[in-house]
């Protein structure tokens, strides 16, 4: 029986990635955008089965995002190797919106791809989504989107080509615009590669939505020019809404050490026809050369499978990550994240109350600055999610809960708080297109001093959220049933990059810090 791979092959928010071989290991680079810590790299030895390996950015001297808007941070990271060293290049946006994008691109580096990982080398800001060549002359290049603001320019400006020095740590000589793309347009993601005597450039095109595209083409010239290949795009979901796998494109390639090449890229699997709540994923194909120098997906189409075949090599499966966290271990377990900001001591810990996460309040789910918030990704349409906290709000301006979040416009909070008349309460805010509600037209009285269990079970585009008190057996419903799929990049008015968290918040906007404590916090994924 031949070997498959069910793609996604990282479900949930994963884009941009950057695959790369080292030896007998694959490793993916995909980007993070707000969340902290920056880039996540997830490992391989046979292509089907990954695990997560490291967050490389995990220092704000490496990643300052506090005040970054929505789906600013790091987009599209490229991951390389050379002579023992590991290269990670990333771009940190900080604005996007406009005319303008306000986008500065670092390197840095490792020899262990656990880390440590070195403080960056600043490249530059010309534009998003750079890249690292190592020539087999010991040269080194950078390639780019360049961005161009200026009105009756198209601001996809092409791809720019740049040397870059190690041992000055800089860019050096001259900036080539070496490829403006096809009519497809948007260019941007490039990657470059070497094999028979030809450069291959791959890049993404048409935006990161349902017309997005990845195109090859070739010089025997690094510096062009090159050639787009004739039946382009490589791959591409546009026009065929049937296909499981939607908004194909923003990809990079990787040959095997038995000779197979493969591609990983971005897609995502939408709901209701249009709604990716999980964010765009990660996936991957098997692509062959042609007689003439071109790649083509195995079928010989450019559409991306949900099945493709595995390579020649033996299986390699990882251990399955638990679906309970019951914090006891003296550090945060990879799945968690923090908003734009490290989990300092100072308002996220393990230790004040050991075999409890003690999250001190700080500002709303609408602050670009400092929540304090600690999520995992949804990467299943269906899921359940449950806590129990240990809170005692003495202000409607102290909040603590169970959080399912998209971004400061769109999220849903089942939390405790204080009411004048009832005291300790139960409330759930929606916040839907930067619109604020409150889902219950009266909170529900909570015992003081008792601690409470929080549940949320979502079941692809609905969400059900449930209650009890410590003591109780049953669950109690609380709310409506709640459609989720405003929780993703595509119900916005402008387009957008990430893709559902699950988690913990706490908020004190009296700014005393005041602590929460959850007891544990359990992600389960069901049964379709």
């Amino acid at each position: 029986m031949v070997n498959r791979i069910q793609n996604p092959i990282l479900p949930g928010f994963h884009p941009d990635p950057s695959i790369v071989r080292v030896g007998d290991d694959y490793y993916i680079a995909t980007s993070t955008f707000e969340w902290f810590p920056g880039v996540r790299i997830h490992h391989s030895r046979d292509l089907k089965h990954w695990r997560f390996v490291s967050s490389p950015l995990t220092r704000t001297s490496q990643l300052d995002m506090k005040g970054n808007m929505n789906s600013g941070g790091i987009w599209a990271p490229c991951l390389s190797y050379h002579d023992g060293t590991f290269y990670l290049i990333y771009t940190d946006v900080k604005q996007w919106h406009g005319a303008f994008k306000d986008a500065h691109n670092y390197l840095v580096t490792a020899q262990n791809i656990e880390g440590p990982w070195s403080d960056p080398i600043y490249l530059n800001s010309s534009g998003f989504d750079p890249s690292l060549f190592h020539d087999d002359d010991g040269r080194k290049w950078l390639v780019n989107m360049i961005w161009d603001y200026r009105k009756g320019n198209h601001p996809f400006a092409g791809i720019i080509l740049q040397e870059y020095s190690e041992a000055e740590q800089k860019l050096v000589g001259p900036v080539k615009n070496i490829y403006k793309g096809t009519d497809i347009q948007l260019t941007e993601g490039p990657h470059l590669y070497k094999k028979d005597g030809y450069y291959y450039l791959l890049v993404a095109e048409g935006g990161t939505e349902y017309e997005h595209a990845a195109t090859l083409a070739r010089s025997q010239s690094i510096d062009g020019p090159y050639e787009t290949d004739p039946s382009y795009p490589l791959v591409t979901s546009t026009g065929q809404p049937e296909l499981a796998l939607q908004k194909a494109g923003h990809g990079s390639l990787v040959e095997t050490q038995n000779g197979e090449w493969y591609l990983a890229h971005l897609c995502g699997r939408p709901l209701k026809g249009k709604y990716c709540t999980l964010g765009r994923e990660t996936a991957i194909q098997k692509v062959n050369w042609t007689e003439d120098g071109w790649l083509r997906i195995e079928d010989g189409g450019n559409h991306p499978l949900r099945e493709v075949t595995a390579p020649d090599l033996p299986e390699h499966p990882f251990e399955k990550e638990p679906e309970l966290d019951d914090f006891d271990a003296p550090q945060l377990h990879h799945q968690w994240n923090t908003l734009r900001i490290p989990a300092d001591p100072s308002w996220c810990s393990l230790e004040e109350r050991p075999g409890h996460l003690r999250l001190r309040g700080m500002e709303s789910l609408t602050s670009v600055h400092s929540q304090s918030l600690v999520a995992r990704r949804q990467q299943s349409f269906h899921c359940e999610v449950e806590t129990k906290l240990e809170y005692q709000p003495e202000s409607f301006q102290h909040m603590a809960g169970l959080v399912i979040y998209y971004d400061t416009e769109d999220h849903v909070y089942l939390h405790v708080t204080w009411h004048e008349e009832k005291g300790k309460c139960l409330q759930i805010i929606q916040t839907k297109g930067g619109n604020y509600d409150e889902l219950l037209a009266s909170p529900i009285p909570l015992a003081e001093e008792k601690a409470v269990y929080l549940k949320g079970r979502i079941h692809r585009e609905t969400m059900h959220l449930y209650f009890k008190q410590e003591g109780e057996a049953e669950w109690q419903p609380v709310g409506p049933t709640i459609d989720v799929t405003h929780m993703s990049d595509d119900s916005a008015k402008q387009v957008r990059f990430t893709g559902t968290f699950v988690g913990m918040a706490t908020q004190d906007l009296s700014g005393t810090k005041k602590p929460a404590d959850f007891d544990y916090f359990r992600y389960k994924e069901l049964d379709q």
